[in-house]
């Protein structure tokens, strides 16, 4: 009897291991979009009247005919398909908060968390499937939109950007009374990891420390002045040598890398000996300074930016902007000429209706760049900037990018040619006919 008991057991193991599998198997998800044009991240030249099997999340192949009975069929009709767009300078929760909010300290987390969540559906619907975040508190919308609870980009998190007390990081009133005491307390902000202030060796080494422990994926310091805060003008340069090197170290330690907001000549030098591995913005880098990044394979990551792109309401920023603006098509077209790894970024800022500028900026990149390049960058060449993240990056299933077998299933159909047009990438609610990512279709209507 005994025996017989043992072997029903087995049995029953057996059959609902079978099942398990049984469900497992039929669970997986075939899409198989037929008939297009494929630009995949890389070369320029088109696969022509090409087939992608998409199974779950992945590029399961691509070639001609393929065939799949049971795939929902999404039919390309001859139109351009290219890899999702990565912005690699996007600030998830400072794009469509007002500047009030978070410059003049009138409303609180709750706010800027729900304007970010669904800002981050919009930015998925322009087609940017992934962004670097260099500072800000995405890490819950990046938690629910990886879960598949809501609809958003991907994210590599930077944490709270850092600086020094009067950095660009600074954003307490001058005549307030000072929001630490004694006892180095937190603000408010830096509590839920918008920013963060951080002086001397020690101290920079220990919010570090809380940074990739809080879950970034890099760490964002400011090396020199900025355009929003007010108390760094654009030539001074933030944070010693050894302060940098403190951050490097940590960062290193980790395995992972440390960009930093910088524009003045001197301060991107600093940075760049210090061990930096991206500079953002960078407008005033001198030839020798970018010769010196080509050298290195550090990236610059500066911004398609024209005067007419924000008005500010300080004085001192609005000065500030149009310095920086007058020195945009000097760095691209020297970082072009040197050869220097650029990224495309866009950094808006602080206004939702300015966030669609995020697509007119890929457009204004052909004034310096053909518009292969301009694709590429957009697709595989920031991928390899995200890449420095190492094991800290979050999505290494496959790559991200390239539409090769194996990556992640994270496309745009247009229609259109934007190798022949780039007019097409600026507005994507008409032209962008498919948008997927993570092997789930948003915008289908083809």
């Amino acid at each position: 009897m005994r025996n017989l008991i043992r072997l029903l057991c087995m049995s029953l193991m057996l059959l609902f291991s079978i099942q398990l599998s049984y469900g497992q198997q039929a669970a997986v998800k075939q899409v198989l979009i037929k008939n297009a044009n494929i630009f995949d991240g890389e070369k320029e030249a088109l696969q022509t009247g090409t087939d992608i099997l998409i199974e779950n999340n992945l590029i399961k192949s691509i070639g001609q005919g393929i065939q799949a009975p049971d795939a929902e069929v999404i039919d390309a009709s001859g139109k351009f398909l290219m890899p999702g767009l990565i912005d690699a300078h996007w600030h998830t929760t400072y794009a469509y908060t007002p500047a009030p909010i978070l410059m003049m300290n009138t409303s609180d987390m709750s706010e800027v968390a729900i304007r970010s969540m669904t800002g981050a559906k919009e930015t998925l619907l322009r087609g940017f499937t992934t962004v670097r975040d260099p500072g800000g508190n995405p890490f819950s919308i990046k938690k629910l939109i990886d879960s598949g609870e809501y609809p958003g980009h991907r994210i590599l998190p930077s944490g709270p950007f850092m600086s020094q007390t009067s950095g660009h990081a600074d954003f307490h009133n001058v005549f307030a009374e000072n929001p630490r005491n004694a006892n180095s307390e937190l603000s408010y902000w830096e509590k839920n990891m918008m920013a963060m202030i951080a002086d001397g060796v020690p101290e920079v080494r220990k919010r570090t420390r809380e940074i990739l422990k809080y879950g970034a994926t890099q760490v964002k310091i400011t090396t020199g002045g900025g355009v929003s805060s007010q108390y760094d003008p654009l030539d001074v340069s933030e944070y010693s040598v050894d302060e940098i090197k403190a951050v490097v170290e940590e960062a290193n330690n980790y395995h992972t890398y440390v960009l930093a907001h910088v524009m003045t000549d001197e301060g991107i030098r600093t940075s760049v000996e210090a061990g930096v591995k991206s500079i953002e913005h960078g407008f005033f880098a001198s030839d020798e300074t970018l010769k010196l990044m080509k050298k290195k394979g550090v990236w610059l990551s500066p911004q398609a930016m024209f005067e007419d792109d924000m008005q500010w309401a300080s004085p001192v920023s609005e000065k500030k902007w149009k310095q920086v603006t007058q020195a945009v098509d000097n760095v691209y077209r020297k970082a072009r000429k040197f050869g220097v790894n650029v990224a495309f970024g866009t950094d808006q800022l602080m206004d939702a209706a300015k966030a669609k500028q995020q697509s007119l900026y890929i457009v204004r990149m052909g004034t310096w760049f053909s518009n292969y390049e301009v694709l590429k960058m957009v697709t595989s060449d920031n991928a390899r900037l995200l890449e420095l993240s190492g094991p800290r990056h979050p999505y290494q299933e496959g790559p991200l990018g390239r539409i090769v077998e194996g990556a992640y299933a994270d496309l745009i159909i247009i229609d259109g040619n934007p190798m022949e047009n780039l007019e097409l990438m600026g507005d994507p609610q008409t032209n962008f006919k498919v948008i997927m990512k993570d092997g789930v279709v948003y915008k289908n209507t083809l």
